[in-house]
Protein backbone atom coordinates (compact mmCIF):
# COMPACT_ATOMS: atom_id res chain seq x y z
CA UNK A 1 0.00 0.00 0.00
CA UNK A 2 3.40 2.44 0.72
CA UNK A 3 4.41 1.75 -2.62
CA UNK A 4 1.09 2.67 -3.94
CA UNK A 5 0.26 5.34 -2.52
CA UNK A 6 4.01 7.08 -3.05
CA UNK A 7 3.81 6.33 -6.74
CA UNK A 8 0.12 8.12 -7.34
CA UNK A 9 1.50 11.35 -4.89
CA UNK A 10 4.03 11.40 -6.97
CA UNK A 11 1.58 12.66 -9.77
CA UNK A 12 -0.09 15.01 -7.98
CA UNK A 13 0.72 18.61 -8.21
CA UNK A 14 2.26 19.80 -4.53
CA UNK A 15 -0.37 21.97 -3.27
CA UNK A 16 -2.64 18.50 -3.34
CA UNK A 17 0.26 16.37 -1.35
CA UNK A 18 -0.10 18.42 1.95
CA UNK A 19 -1.71 15.41 4.19
CA UNK A 20 -3.16 12.30 4.57
CA UNK A 21 -6.33 11.26 6.44
CA UNK A 22 -6.98 7.61 6.87
CA UNK A 23 -9.19 5.14 8.75
CA UNK A 24 -7.76 2.56 11.53
CA UNK A 25 -6.29 -0.33 9.42
CA UNK A 26 -3.16 -2.20 8.92
CA UNK A 27 -3.03 -1.18 5.33
CA UNK A 28 -1.09 1.79 7.12
CA UNK A 29 1.09 0.13 9.02
CA UNK A 30 4.05 1.41 7.18
CA UNK A 31 2.32 5.30 7.82
CA UNK A 32 5.65 6.27 9.51
CA UNK A 33 7.52 5.49 6.09
CA UNK A 34 4.83 6.50 3.53
CA UNK A 35 5.53 10.03 6.15
CA UNK A 36 9.56 10.08 5.08
CA UNK A 37 8.80 8.96 1.33
CA UNK A 38 6.18 11.73 0.72
CA UNK A 39 6.72 14.31 3.09
CA UNK A 40 2.65 13.88 4.12
CA UNK A 41 1.57 14.65 7.49
CA UNK A 42 -0.75 11.76 8.05
CA UNK A 43 -3.63 11.95 10.37
CA UNK A 44 -5.68 9.19 11.69
CA UNK A 45 -9.50 9.25 12.51
CA UNK A 46 -10.36 8.10 16.29
CA UNK A 47 -11.45 4.25 16.42
CA UNK A 48 -15.37 3.86 16.47
CA UNK A 49 -15.67 7.18 14.63
CA UNK A 50 -17.28 6.93 11.35
CA UNK A 51 -17.90 10.34 11.03
CA UNK A 52 -14.75 11.96 10.97
CA UNK A 53 -14.23 9.91 7.58
CA UNK A 54 -17.28 11.20 6.49
CA UNK A 55 -15.90 14.98 5.88
CA UNK A 56 -12.84 13.37 3.89
CA UNK A 57 -14.97 11.58 1.76
CA UNK A 58 -17.44 14.52 0.76
CA UNK A 59 -14.67 16.84 0.37
CA UNK A 60 -13.37 14.09 -2.27
CA UNK A 61 -16.50 13.65 -4.62
CA UNK A 62 -16.68 17.68 -4.84
CA UNK A 63 -13.71 17.67 -5.93
CA UNK A 64 -14.17 14.95 -8.36
CA UNK A 65 -17.44 16.07 -9.41
CA UNK A 66 -16.01 19.74 -10.05
CA UNK A 67 -15.46 20.79 -13.81
CA UNK A 68 -11.66 21.17 -15.07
Amino acid sequence: MRNAITAKMAMLPDYLCKSLTWDQGAEMAQHAQLKIDTGLSIYFCDPRSPWQRGTDEKTNGLLKSAPS
